[in-house]
């Protein structure tokens, strides 16, 4: 007997989304309209390395749906961003844009390489070269980037460049650019602070105690990190973080504002006093209250899935944990709250900058947040009210708001 194909990232993602449109009856022409992406750019992105020699990348910038607003996505610089991952991605963006109810579709770009290896230089070079290559498609209206996985402030600000060079003056095209450029305060914390936003609402709902939960936080990145800060503040134990080079573990809890300051001396988490080594696979099977995954995909699968401990599996990354996982954890009682939902904070922050950017008019931090809390509950709640009312997963009734509010938008539009 045949082995079973191995799904792709896109692939996964659609398991989710097919079992959404079974729940809305969807009919096919309107299942084909959502599912697949509206338009894909793939482009040879050569770049002059510092050593005089030339190296070609590619790049993608995938469309996938703009039924509800401009295209709206991150663009990833990581060895793993092929088309199928970049496609699951701009998936994702359509249905967590709904579910935040903000007016956006969902897109989302990248190139396949490793800015780890590169210099700043040659990074400006590819962001410049990839930006001119991409223009056509991108616009204030049309299509909007933003930072992912290997990309940053930094980033925004060469593709906000390059782009203005053709098109003038131009700082909404981009958003998570540094503050002196038109970014917004609390961008940077959105995605985690939504993140511990939701992953509050929840604990709720389901009776568990935020203030001395213990948390396991897979990846120290910039919403890792402040999905810590902001947790600790509201009296989490924070008991284990992990980065690219491994992992600490603290049963009694990390103090996270001097893990913060160790981080900005060392540029890892690894070797902070008073703190055991765990490993990026051992931390997400560590006895814990709340997992927060928060660095890649995947993570979570048939393998691992029924050696979690936690109570609480928080999605703040993409797609981190698979659809065999997935099963496995709800049929074990175990709580996930999904991507489209927890790591919006980062989407509805830009969304708050494109509309400063459009109104060229400053908030302050506190407007920010202010805001930021209301839409993640308010979205939450939405999700909640599905959980209780068809006694399904938060994953499922996330998806069924994405979707469902999509295809609305398609039929008013005259798509289908």
């Amino acid at each position: 007997m045949a082995e079973a194909k191995a799904l792709n990232a896109f692939d996964e993602v659609n398991v989710f989304f097919d079992k959404a449109a079974d729940r809305l009856k969807l009919d096919d022409g309107t299942r084909q309209l959502l599912k697949k992406p509206w338009r894909e750019l793939t482009v040879s992105v050569p770049v002059r390395m510092d050593d005089g020699s030339i190296k070609v990348f590619d790049g993608y910038r995938i469309q996938h749906n703009a039924a509800r607003g401009p295209y709206k996505g991150g663009t990833r610089y990581h060895p793993h961003a092929d088309i199928n991952e970049i496609r699951a991605l701009a998936s994702l963006m359509t249905w967590k844009t709904a579910v935040v109810n903000i007016p956006f579709g969902g897109g989302k770009g990248g190139i396949q390489c490793d800015p780890r290896t590169m210099s700043e230089n040659e990074l400006n070079r590819m962001t410049r070269r990839y930006t001119n290559n991409i223009h056509h498609l991108i616009g204030v209206n049309r299509d909007i980037p933003a930072p992912d996985m290997g990309t940053n402030s930094q980033t925004m600000a060469w593709m906000m460049d390059a782009y203005g060079a053709l098109a003038g003056y131009t700082p909404g095209i981009v958003t998570g650019k540094p503050i002196e450029l038109g970014g917004s305060v609390g961008r940077d914390a959105a995605p985690g602070r939504g993140a511990v936003y939701v992953m509050n609402e929840a604990a709720k709902d389901i009776g568990l105690t935020v203030e001395g939960a213990r948390v396991a936080i897979q990846g120290f990145g910039q919403v890792g990190s402040w999905a810590a800060r902001v947790s600790h503040d509201m009296g989490c134990k924070i008991v284990a973080v992990s980065d690219v080079q491994g992992g600490i573990y603290n049963p009694n809890g990390l103090d996270i504002p001097k893990l913060i300051e160790h981080l900005a001396e060392e540029r890892t988490i690894v070797g902070f006093p008073g703190a055991d080594l765990v490993s990026n696979t051992e931390l997400l099977e560590l006895d814990c209250e709340v997992l927060i995954p928060a660095a890649i995909e995947g993570v979570v699968h048939k393998d691992n899935a029924d050696r979690i401990k936690a109570k609480l599996v928080v999605e703040a990354a993409n797609h981190p944990v698979t659809p065999e996982g997935d099963n496995i954890l709800n049929n074990r009682g175990i709580y996930v709250l999904p991507d489209i939902l927890v790591n919006a904070g980062g989407v509805v922050g830009s969304y708050f900058e494109w509309t400063q950017n459009l109104y060229q008019h400053k908030w302050d931090e506190d407007e920010v947040n202010a805001e930021l809390h209301k839409i993640m509950t308010e979205a939450y709640r939405a999700v909640w009210e599905i959980v209780q009312r068809d006694g399904i997963t938060f994953r499922e009734a996330a998806f069924v708001i994405g979707v469902g509010r999509v295809a609305h938008a398609a039929k008013l539009r005259g798509f289908v």
